[in-house]
């Protein structure tokens, strides 16, 4: 019977009477927040001291319902401020006959059977489609009956008592509920819960107070006269006990066994099955500023609880009347204990227990049939007014997680700040000493602590990290559980030592995991030392498992919006450097613009014919010539693109490119020509949607936007930037020419999808994304067996994954489109390619790395390896092609030719032996008898290209 921190019950009011507070009653005043032990008063933030009047005055409402008539209006108020989209909504209260739930507006009874059943049966908010048919037995319901408007479901929330027994249902019909406003309902359904307790409270005392008026006569004692005088007594005592705050009410009833008991001074231990603690609010005529809760125990105060059976002090052993002295702060002479029954259950809820008689007498069985007597009549009214005081803390507990969620909201910008503003939150609720709050980094398995009680570290070498799984810490956050240990030193986990390095002396620690909304732990919380306690109750856990939630959402959404404000920072810093890198002149467009959107025979006779080899074309001309083909395709129509906008889009595109041998724009051109002819010549309209076609024109423009003439395994094994960025995905180039066309589309003035609905905005880029992607030759090998048995089953339209397959099909047929031209400039264009890959093959030397043969221009034999990449790779696509396009043929065919004619350069330098200085010149020779005869757009292209002037057949 006593505290663990060694101070006694009279010292405790003593100290209070020196700081009391302005009101003269300190019990009195305690319903405050700020009061309150465990309840956070609300805190100014940005000059907002309150929360949001709507939600305030429903709370307030439910807080101040006494009446069962009042408590359908209070509920339907309060669920509307946090639910404001509820477009129908009924309540149910169950009788007091306990044999069903009504509804008294208009009035009728709940069906008991589908979904609502269910929930009778297990009470957990339940969504549903719609009531059934069967279930609809009143008007009232047929809002809530199947089907259901689009997008709309019913939800049943029970109302459930601390033995989760169901108090009332609400029915509701609103759209699909978020986590936040799950949550909120949650909170909103304790208050709720609060609330009908508060109703039913009152009406037991009214009853109780009632019975004991009319118990007067009804009492039966052997000694009639005496008792009569006592009954008296306790009727005077029980119509001045109209108190709602317990702690008033006790010391009334304190007061009275003194005086009944001559005894120096009494107190009530109240009893708390749930936690196995005695507390003590009011000792003597005196209430404790704060309760004084210590353990049961095995001892006394045990056997008492156990056997409920009355103790005199010659009942107890030396021990116990020194421990008895020393935590009363005066000698004990005599005492009695008598165990309070609640006349509901038969448990023991308090000890009533008074010490040293007047006059040095001893306490004597009169005494004790006094105290039973008393509490005969006034154990209802008590326990139903602890009940009461339980609630209202209860639902300032509530009050309290409202701010506490305003208040972390209200920090999502920084996560550090964030984080400090939980450990005072998580410190002021539970009234704990100390908090610390360790985020998991997953990749290094590892708890990161930085932010404490006493501030923020800045210097990372202070910062505090453990391994995420060892210590208490570790283990919460292993198991996702929460701890509660209310001896730390005797615990396997806890680590005395740093203890013994600061200091600081930890009793006990509640532990508990942060979980974002998919039930992933984020982080864990640790608080140390109870202040008003032994140790942390089961309150505590349930009020920290309730605060994690919105520490969860808190600290994911911070983390969230970090790396969104750390994006747009990249974003807009790239978009800086790229305007900078990337000027285009009101003058470039005008001159691009000078002659307005030509046709393509303009451009040339042949422009759409699949023989036309678009090399030909002179660089400045290139423009107009895209130009041109979007508005023969019909974007420009049909899309209503602006052509200044789509102009400077194109300009930007084209600065995009840098100048390797062959991945440049002049690449990007061809590959967007052959496109188009494909378009122009195979009818894409009969396999493809429209937009589906525009983004495939659209990302042979961008496919290989600032290609740097390396490959993707050069990027990873240099680690370069480009790898760190997207090598974890894999196909670095092709993200990187992605990421580029994206943000050359978010340039200001660039965007030529502006008029595009949300819609078709979002299935522009997915297929931009999809089909720029599919250029990586890697992923083209993954599908080929899905698209020979799309080739061999036919091609269906309906079929989206038909579409998928033949979009990446034609980027890659697009991309590879030079390898159908004529002879000398598949020959020219092999040079290229080479030049860059012997680039590459020297940086790689000069890495210390040995390149593959390909890329190695000392071992390379071009001839064979042309022929092995037409085999494998080239010829396969354009037999695809032309087995599911009718009209391919003549492709598939010009690419055959011009492996047959790699096979006779390869047999003719077998015979004559390659040149010794490792040079490319050899390809400038004739291929011999029998060559594909050159287009006129071959030789203008290698003209224009300033590789070579076509030479004559007789030159050869």
């Amino acid at each position: 019977m006593g505290q663990t921190c060694g101070h006694s019950f009279l010292c405790r009011s003593e100290q209070h009477q020196q700081h009391k507070c302005r009101c003269d009653n300190r019990r009195a005043c305690r319903g405050s927040a700020e009061d309150t032990p465990g309840v956070a008063p609300p805190r100014a933030l940005n000059g907002d001291f309150t929360l949001p009047a709507p939600l305030q005055d429903a709370l307030l409402l439910l807080a101040g319902v006494l009446e069962r008539d009042a408590l359908p209006d209070a509920v339907h108020c309060a669920i509307r401020t946090v639910l404001p989209h509820v477009e129908e909504m009924l309540v149910y209260i169950l009788d007091p006959a306990g044999t069903c739930f009504r509804c008294h507006d208009p009035l009728h009874s709940l069906p008991t059977d589908g979904p609502i059943g269910d929930v009778l049966e297990k009470p957990v908010l339940t969504e549903c489609d719609g009531l059934p048919a069967h279930t609809i037995l009143h008007p009232a319901l047929t809002p809530l009956a199947v089907p259901l408007p689009p997008d709309k479901i019913v939800e049943i929330l029970p109302v459930v008592d601390s033995n989760n027994a169901v108090l009332l249902v609400v029915l509701m019909r609103c759209s699909p509920l978020n986590t936040i406003e799950k949550a909120s309902l949650v909170t909103v359904a304790k208050s709720i819960s609060v609330c009908c307790k508060r109703v039913h409270n009152m009406v037991l005392t009214a009853s109780s107070q009632a019975s004991v008026a009319k118990g007067q006569n009804l009492v039966s004692h052997d000694d009639g006269e005496t008792f009569s005088y006592m009954d008296r007594k306790i009727l005077q005592l029980c119509a001045e006990l109209s108190d709602l705050d317990a702690a008033s009410l006790q010391l009334k009833v304190i007061q009275y066994l003194q005086r009944e008991t001559d005894s120096s001074c009494c107190c009530l231990l109240l009893f708390s099955e749930e936690t196995q603690l005695l507390s003590c609010q009011v000792v003597g005529d005196k209430i404790l500023e704060e309760d004084i809760s210590f353990p049961l125990g095995s001892g006394l105060m045990e056997k008492l609880v156990e056997e409920k059976t009355s103790a005199f002090l010659v009942d107890t052993d030396n021990d116990v009347q020194q421990m008895l002295s020393s935590q009363l702060d005066f000698p004990v002479h005599s005492m009695l204990c008598v165990p309070v029954l609640s006349r509901a259950t038969g448990q023991v809820v308090a000890l009533a227990c008074a010490f040293n008689k007047l006059h040095g007498q001893s306490f004597s069985q009169e005494d004790e049939k006094m105290i039973q007597h008393c509490f005969c009549y006034t154990s209802t009214v008590l326990t139903s007014t602890l009940a009461f005081q339980k609630e209202q803390k209860l639902k300032l507990e509530c009050q309290a997680l409202l701010q506490v969620a305003k208040n972390l909201f209200t920090h999502l910008d920084d996560v550090t700040v964030l984080l400090y503003e939980i450990i005072q939150e998580a410190r002021n609720l539970s009234n704990a000493e100390s908090c610390s709050i360790f985020l998991l980094e997953r990749g290094r398995q590892e708890l990161v602590a930085k932010v404490f009680d006493g501030g923020v570290v800045d210097d990372e070498s202070y910062e505090v990290r453990i391994p995420a799984n060892q210590g208490i810490a570790g283990h919460v956050a292993t198991t996702g559980q929460v701890l509660n240990i209310k001896d730390a030193y005797s615990h396997p986990l806890f680590y005395r030592g740093v203890d013994d390095s600061t200091g600081f002396h930890t009793r006990n620690i509640l532990c508990f995991p942060i979980k974002d909304e998919n039930e992933e732990v984020i982080g864990v919380a640790e608080l140390c030392n109870k202040i008003n306690g032994p140790w942390f109750s089961k309150f505590d856990e349930d009020l920290a498992t309730a605060f994690s939630i919105y520490c969860g959402i808190s600290i994911a959404h911070s983390l969230l919006y970090k790396k969104v404000f750390e994006a747009q920072h990249r974003s807009k810093l790239s978009n800086e450097m790229m305007m900078y890198h990337m000027k285009v002149s009101y003058d470039e467009i005008t001159k691009v613009l000078s002659e307005g959107v030509v046709t393509p025979t303009a451009i040339h006779s042949d422009f759409a014919e699949l023989h036309y080899t678009p090399r030909s074309l002179p660089d400045e001309r290139t423009l107009p010539a895209v130009l041109s083909m979007f508005a023969d395709m019909g974007f420009i129509s049909k899309y209503k693109l602006d052509t200044n906008t789509l102009t400077w889009w194109c300009l930007m595109v084209k600065k995009g490119y840098r100048d390797p041998p062959y991945h440049n724009w002049m690449h990007a051109y061809s590959v967007s020509h052959f496109c188009y002819l494909l378009d122009k010549n195979l009818d894409l309209s009969k396999y493809l949607d429209d937009i589906e076609i525009f983004a495939l024109f659209t990302s042979c423009l961008c496919h290989d936007l600032d290609h740097r003439g390396t490959n993707n395994s050069f990027q990873v094994d240099s680690q370069s930037v480009l790898a760190a960025l997207y090598s974890s995905e894999g196909s670095v180039m092709e993200r990187h020419h992605f990421a580029q066309a994206m943000a050359i589309i978010n340039t200001e003035g660039c965007n030529i999808f502006e008029n595009f609905s949300r819609k078709e905005y979002q299935r522009m880029l997915d297929l931009m994304r999809d089909i720029i992607l599919a250029t990586d030759l890697a992923h083209h090998l993954r599908i080929l067996k899905d698209l020979r048995t799309m080739a061999d089953m036919g091609y269906n339209k309906h079929n989206p994954e038909h579409h998928n397959l033949l979009l990446c099909l034609l980027m890659t047929s697009s991309d590879l489109s030079d390898q159908t031209k004529g002879w000398k400039t598949t020959r020219k264009i092999a040079e290229l390619i080479y030049k860059e890959f012997f680039s590459q093959g020297d940086l790689e030397k000069a890495m210390g790395n040995r390149p593959s043969e390909m890329m190695d221009r000392e071992k390379a034999y071009i001839p064979e390896l042309q022929i092995s990449f037409m085999e494998h790779i080239a010829m396969p696509v354009y037999r695809l092609l032309k087995d599911l396009l009718p009209g391919a043929s003549e492709l598939y065919e010009r690419v055959s030719a011009n492996r047959d004619h790699w096979a006779h350069v390869s047999h003719k330098f077998t015979i004559r032996g390659l040149p010794s200085d490792n040079s490319l010149d050899f390809l400038d020779e004739d291929a011999g008898p029998g060559q594909i005869a050159p287009t006129e757009s071959d030789t203008e292209a290698i003209n224009s290209n300033g590789l070579e002037r076509e030479r004559s057949p007789e030159e050869g």
